[in-house]
């Protein structure tokens, strides 16, 4: 830790000296006579929405607003990616969002500012946490990719996906004291129905909104038309849900530019599924027999606080500031009857909470300092948080013999390890502190921004009845504490009117989970999966450059990046040597060996992202954007295979002052050959599906009836031409054993809205 903070300190003392030097420089330059002054313009991508002083308050994220939001009727992260964000992935297995070939606790979710976790349970493919989210309640969606912590803090090697909830001027339209929004929609993919209604009213200085929505779905399809049951199924297995969630905002306007609110959020979202796939005639679990069920939970209650000055005299320009209690579950388990090897009822629930208070804010100040205008940017993120997880079950297995194991038609019951904690409750405080200036030298069009993080974690274990009772008989293992400086230096030069180049390098920090940290799962006679107490916290160096052009009516984006990451986690089995070193002796776990969360010493992701759009006066829109990443463990020189494969997004629409159509065109590159990709060993276990490449058709439209004022419908043909296609985000770590056609994306489906303004 100490030898990572003096390399940082250095980094930063460079930054420092850099930034003196630009600014003499630039100043001398300022006073010449012949000093050409290009003014300083708005540009696309500049952030005018998002929080000031936010993680995604920068000209390297990009916004999807709600008319956005609309139009391409998105109502979960697939549709976020599918071609408004074109880099954005999901892998739907895992519930977990990847950006640049990052995923899980390496992207970072926050919702108003606030981080939300993501849970990954190693013991139990338990994992999720970040979708807890209903698209009907968000006015907008920014996406910052890159490994940048210094605003955004650990877990953000990957990005940030921000989401920001409707406020009550959202609603209120200008000249008016109210508003309100009904809307109402179909999916054909998942045969699922929305209801979703949000009302708000302004009393003089006084704002209020009441949102709520409620969705009720079933499986989403796939591609196959095989029915029936176990590894020949093709068609998805039967599952229903339901989901809703509810939004209040309170917010108090006081002379002088401060605004003070209350915010209330409650989300649930429960699914059962008949699992076929897992069923058979003759088998351990028959037709109807095993049933899974996945519920997500999140809660938050936030004091709220923004001030826009009035005055010159302020102390900052504008702050914001949240002082919040979230509370994040999910429950994975299954229910069912067993035939044959230990014949009975059987049940499972995994449980993992986290439970946070927190206070996270930024403010500014524009200060002129040696003739330069600088923009001074502070920033907070002070959390202390409560994890646990425990499994409950039954089973017909009876109690444990004495001594020894099961034996006979019992045997099973040795791998069944339940009513017990794999992780030690955690108790975890952070504190995170960030500090940038944007610097406008002179006229000349350049601003250069420095900028330094500092981030401390500690996670701290504790014995409970529940961890004490883990079938491995783990010891409490010592707790972690880790710090880092995540610096960071970008250029920016406006060239011309509407067009800025810019380089940025900086570096990010993601300290390990509980989970990777404590966890024990198994007994000697079966397998052993171990966290690893020792782990090295992840961090990244990056550097990007590109450039930000036009307007909303013509322009794009060029970013080219390169990262190089260190002390990578990971899971691997272990050999016997290593496990005879930790006191475990390999031959005693036959079923499944022992694997442990270790650190991959280095790796390295580059890539490239275009995008380019075009307005026409007459109505006519084209648009596009290539995505395009390569990763490799510099360790083996074995890719990544969490890098999705190339893809390209294109469309063309016509729109009037009450109707609109639009194609979209998705094209997708095959994934890479087996041999190519660096394939985790389990327990001398390998998977990896190769998915092929496809291309995609979808037709939109909208309309306004001008006899129905504030009616807007919405409509859109899905996967036009019916392709059979596979999501490699999603499907890159399945087994062969099922039929390939199980996983594949839904074939031609159609969505349609109704929103009703007031």
């Amino acid at each position: 830790m100490l030898r990572r903070l003096q390399l940082s300190l250095l980094a930063c003392s460079a930054l420092s000296v850099a930034a003196l030097a630009v600014q003499a420089s630039a100043q001398e330059a300022a006073s010449g006579e012949t000093a050409t002054v290009l003014p300083r313009v708005a540009i696309k991508g500049e952030r005018v929405t998002a929080p000031k002083g936010s993680a995604t308050d920068t000209p390297l994220a990009t916004e999807t607003t709600a008319r956005e939001l609309a139009d391409k009727q998105i109502t979960n992260l697939e549709d976020l990616g599918r071609v408004a964000e074109p880099g954005v992935n999901v892998n739907k297995t895992t519930g977990s969002v990847n950006i640049r070939g990052l995923e899980g606790n390496r992207v970072l979710s926050t919702i108003d500012g606030i981080p939300v976790p993501y849970f990954n349970d190693p013991t139990r493919s338990a994992t999720g946490g970040v979708d807890t989210f209903s698209f009907s309640s968000l006015s907008a969606v920014d996406v910052m990719r890159g490994a940048d912590s210094s605003r955004a803090g650990a877990g953000a090697l990957g990005g940030v996906i921000a989401y920001r909830t409707l406020e009550p001027e959202d609603l209120i339209g200008e000249g008016r004291d109210w508003g309100a929004l009904a809307k109402t929609t179909y999916d054909s993919s998942d045969r699922s129905w929305e209801g979703s209604a949000a009302i708000a009213k302004r009393i003089e200085n006084t704002s209020i909104l009441f949102q709520g929505s409620y969705r009720k779905g079933h499986e989403r399809k796939t591609a196959g038309d095989v029915g029936g049951y176990s590894t020949t199924r093709t068609e998805a297995n039967p599952s229903d849900y339901d989901q809703h969630n509810l939004l209040f905002k309170l917010r108090q306007q006081l002379e002088g530019g401060h605004t003070i609110g209350l915010t209330a959020e409650r989300y649930r979202k429960d699914r059962d599924t008949d699992m076929k796939t897992s069923q058979s005639t003759t088998g351990n679990y028959r037709p109807g027999d095993y049933i899974g069920h996945k519920d997500n939970e999140r809660d938050r209650v936030s004091l709220d606080y923004k001030f826009e000055s009035e005055s010159d005299d302020s102390l900052f320009d504008n702050a914001w500031a949240s002082l919040y209690f979230m509370r994040t579950r999910t429950a994975d388990g299954y229910t069912g009857y067993r035939t044959t090897s230990v014949i009975g009822p059987i049940g499972r629930v995994n449980d993992n909470e986290e439970r946070t208070f927190g206070l996270i804010g930024a403010a500014q100040r524009e200060a002129e300092i040696g003739g330069f205008n600088n923009r001074f940017t502070f920033g907070f993120d002070l959390a202390t948080s409560t994890i646990e997880q425990y499994s409950s079950g039954y089973d017909n297995c009876g109690p444990k013999p004495s001594s020894g194991s099961y034996t006979g038609a019992l045997a099973a019951c040795n791998n069944l390890h339940t009513n017990q904690a794999d992780t030690p409750k955690v108790d975890s405080q952070r504190i995170g502190l960030y500090v940038d200036d944007e610097i406008a030298l002179g006229g000349s069009g350049v601003r250069l921004t420095p900028g330094v993080r500092f981030d401390w974690v500690k996670h701290d274990p504790k014995m409970t009845d529940a961890f004490a009772s883990n079938a491995s008989n783990p010891s409490l293992p010592d707790g972690f504490e880790d710090a880092g400086l995540s610096p960071k230096l970008r250029l920016a030069y406006d060239v011309a009117p509407q067009a800025e180049l810019f380089a940025q390098w900086s570096m990010a920090f993601r300290a390990p989970t509980a989970g990777e940290l404590y966890s024990s799962f198994g007994a000697p006679g079966t397998y052993l999966r171990l966290g690893n107490a020792d782990l090295e916290s992840e961090t990244s160096n990056g550097v990007e450059v590109g450039a930000n052009l036009g307007d909303e009516a013509f322009g794009g984006r060029v970013n080219l990046f390169y990262n190089r990451y260190r002390n990578f986690i990971d899971v691997r089995s272990l050999s016997a040597a290593e496990a005879t070193a930790m006191g475990y002796s390999l031959a005693s776990y036959p079923q499944g060996g022992i694997t442990q969360y270790r650190n991959i010493a280095r790796a390295e992701i580059y890539g490239v992202e275009l995008s380019a759009h075009r307005t026409f006066d007459n109505g006519i829109r084209f648009g596009g954007g290539l995505v395009a990443s390569l990763g490799k463990n510099l360790d083996n020189d074995k890719y990544l295979k969490s890098v999705a494969p190339v893809k390209a997004v294109a469309s063309i629409g016509y729109d009037t002052e009450h109707w609109g159509v639009g194609l979209d065109f998705t094209a997708v590159a095959a994934s890479r050959n087996q041999n190519d990709v660096d394939i985790s060993t389990v327990a001398g276990q390998t998977s990896y599906f190769r998915t092929p490449g496809y291309g995609l058709t979808d037709l939109v439209a909208w309309w306004e009836p001008e006899q129905v004022k504030g009616l807007r419908i919405n409509a859109g043909i899905y996967n036009l031409f019916d392709k059979k296609y596979y999501d490699y985000t999603t499907v890159r770590d399945n087994a062969a054993s099922q039929a390939r056609a199980f996983y594949s994306e839904p074939g031609r489906s159609f969505k349609i809205s109704l929103t009703q303004r007031f």
